[in-house]
């Protein structure tokens, strides 16, 4: 699960129910809902072999070290123990459509991403001009328990045909 560089997205961008065992009787949303994504986690990807991806396979644990002030959520996210990037979540009003803002920790430029709740399933979407013409990417976190995420990345050319670029498995661990 990482909380996206993009490349390196599949990771997080793979995310959260409530954090609590128990489902509350109304779902969090905003910043409560991706609270989530604190702890320690266990992540498994798939890659295909596609024009923006190799095939193969990688495991990581991932840990986000989160904190909530008001309408902020900030995770320092750390991977196989490297810290990564600082990332900023916001919410609109109605807490289902959000910014998060990616602070690499080489102190490269930061970057802007969206981030939609829609229940268990949260899409985290993205695009790139390349050769003039316009490439839509997205990764959809679906929560199958406040404990698992089950991901997928995809690339689309239209936003209606996607191909998959890879997917995954991440589990709480703490």
């Amino acid at each position: 699960m990482k909380l996206h560089s993009w490349a390196a997205l599949p990771a997080m961008w793979l995310g959260a129910a409530s954090i609590a065992s128990a489902a509350p009787a109304t779902p969090a949303t905003g910043v409560d809902a991706i609270y989530a994504y604190a702890g320690t986690w266990k992540a498994s990807i798939d890659r295909l072999e596609t024009s923006y991806s190799k095939a193969g396979h990688t495991a990581n644990t991932l840990h986000n070290d989160c904190w909530k002030s008001g309408a902020y959520l900030a995770c320092r996210q750390i991977v196989n123990g490297d810290p990564k990037v600082l990332l900023v979540f916001t919410c609109r009003a109605g807490g289902h459509t959000c910014s998060s803002y990616q602070i690499p920790s080489d102190g490269a430029a930061p970057g802007l991403g969206a981030l939609i709740l829609n229940g268990n399933t949260w899409v985290f979407p993205w695009s790139v001009e390349k050769n003039g013409r316009t490439i839509y990417f997205r990764v959809l976190n679906i929560w199958s328990s406040p404990r698992t995420i089950e991901f997928r990345q995809e690339f689309s050319r239209d936003q209606i045909h996607w191909t998959k670029i890879a997917s995954g498995h991440e589990a709480k661990v703490e």
